[in-house]
């Protein structure tokens, strides 16, 4: 199931030539993956009393159109691959129908001393093990 994450940009997210900064990307993707783990009811506060985190392992991604100054972007978040302790999303940046961004982003769980640990029971069932 696709989660979508409504946002818009600020002048803050934008650089001297009046688009999104790229980095600020990575922040729109990073809140969509928060929201999503929230609403699927994972408590990361709890997670991080127990020592455990999600850490990004790997981000591919690709740049398409420029968003600008107070555009309403949606941020679209699909797990498509899932391993003991390792997910895999696909994250899509929309304006409209119009993609701007997308990434293939793998998270880890770890838990204490940076050790692999399982995913939560409410993100491990999402998609067939791969």
């Amino acid at each position: 199931m696709t989660h979508r994450f409504d946002t818009r940009v600020f002048y803050e997210d934008t650089d001297m030539a009046g688009i999104v900064y790229h980095a600020n990307y990575l922040k729109f993707i990073e809140r969509a993956r928060s929201d999503w783990v929230a609403g699927l009811g994972i408590d990361q506060r709890a997670m991080l009393a127990r020592g455990e985190v999600f850490a990004v392992h790997r981000i591919e991604a690709a740049f398409h159109l420029p968003a600008r100054f107070d555009d309403r972007l949606v941020v679209e978040s699909l797990a498509v691959q899932a391993g003991a302790a390792r997910l895999v999303l696909d994250q899509r940046v929309l304006r409209g129908e119009a993609c701007l961004f997308d990434a293939r982003v793998t998270l880890v769980c770890l838990g204490p001393g940076g050790r692999p640990r399982r995913l939560p029971a409410g993100l491990a069932g999402l998609v067939p093990p791969g």
